[in-house]
């Protein structure tokens, strides 16, 4: 058996989940073991898998609530499962429900960014990537025909598809045409590498001795991407030999939690002043330096701006009664943003 197909398989198992139980962990699949069975068995037949869409699986077995939980103990009766089989199971497009209706046919396109960069204590720029998706919310009636295309498809590398995706056109000319599934799924994963510059700059200084440490932190904008960047927050462990710490901001709010995290709430740069932190550690006694730095790990969101500079070109619809409404837009964040001292 190709090792890629067992690894995609329970990554689809881990997404279904998610999305059926709000979250995943051993006390939520404890609490519904019943409903992760009936899953487990749609999903995969006698070691081969079937069924990984989370509409069609939602038209055979119905998502946990209060009601059906109640229903269960009252009844005895816990299966969740449908008793008819949903149409799209023997239809060529096994993705979608069958023939759905809408009053209203729209389709909105989301382009979703996470930014990884790791910078070193020179502030050099180690490495800095994008890993991006294309997330579809599609409400169209029929079996509609989608063709998707972009401005400059040549910066994307290592592209994964939804299965709905027909690969010879964009083999040939880098186009995504499909049959879309009913509601909300992600269309395509992609990665942009080797981008040069991040968004904001985070500086922190450190210098110790005589058993204390002197921290300063400076954040501001390296390039203005156009929109507004909201959102930041800086935070790092305190080091073990580090007894106390006192942090104060000329901008936002710090807290350092019972776990020994620093959190800095920057939320929005102000236009007239840089944030920073600083404050001082008291080291442990016998101890003159600090030899063990912390890691500051970056989080902020760009609303409107997709940072890896892909654009959508235009979006095709055929086999619609009426014409559609299409809505597109864009959102990065940080993703494993860290700095070092």
């Amino acid at each position: 058996m190709p090792p890629l197909m067992a690894i995609e398989f329970l990554c689809r198992v881990a997404d279904v989940l998610s999305d059926y139980l709000g979250g995943l962990n051993e006390d939520v699949i404890k609490d519904n073991f019943v409903i992760v069975y009936e899953l487990l068995d749609e999903m995969i037949d006698n070691g081969f898998p079937l069924t990984t869409e989370p509409n069609i699986l939602r038209e055979m077995i119905a998502q946990p609530n209060i009601v059906s939980k109640v229903l269960s103990v009252v009844t005895g009766n816990s299966s969740n499962v449908s008793e008819t089989l949903p149409g799209a199971t023997a239809s060529c497009v096994p993705w979608r429900t069958s023939d759905p209706k809408y009053a209203n046919n729209e389709v909105y396109v989301d382009l979703v960014e996470e930014m990884d960069a790791t910078i070193n204590r020179d502030g050099v720029l180690v490495k800095c990537e994008i890993y991006g998706e294309v997330q579809v919310n599609s409400h169209l009636s029929g079996l509609p025909d989608l063709t998707l295309s972009f401005a400059n498809p040549s910066i994307l590398d290592d592209v994964r598809f939804h299965p709905c995706v027909r690969f010879r056109p964009w083999e040939s000319h880098q186009i995504l045409s499909f049959v879309p599934p009913d509601g909300q799924f992600k269309l395509m994963s992609y990665r942009v590498k080797k981008l040069k510059s991040t968004p904001i700059y985070v500086k922190p200084q450190l210098t110790s001795d005589a058993g204390t440490c002197r921290v300063n932190v400076m954040v501001g904008i390296r390039i203005d991407p156009g929109k507004t960047i909201d959102s930041i927050t800086i935070q790092f462990k305190l080091p073990p030999c580090i007894l106390s710490a006192d942090l104060t901001s000329n901008h936002g709010t710090v807290n350092i939690l019972t776990n020994k995290t620093c959190s800095w709430s920057i939320g929005r740069i102000p236009k007239d002043k840089a944030p920073s932190m600083s404050g001082t550690f008291v080291l442990e006694t016998g101890l003159e330096r600090l030899h063990v730095f912390p890691t500051f790990q970056v989080s902020f969101r760009i609303m409107g701006v997709a940072l890896s500079g892909l654009q959508i070109d235009k979006l095709d619809l055929k086999n619609l009664p009426n014409r559609p409404y299409k809505g597109f837009r864009a959102l990065t964040r940080a993703g494993e943003f860290e700095v070092r001292s």
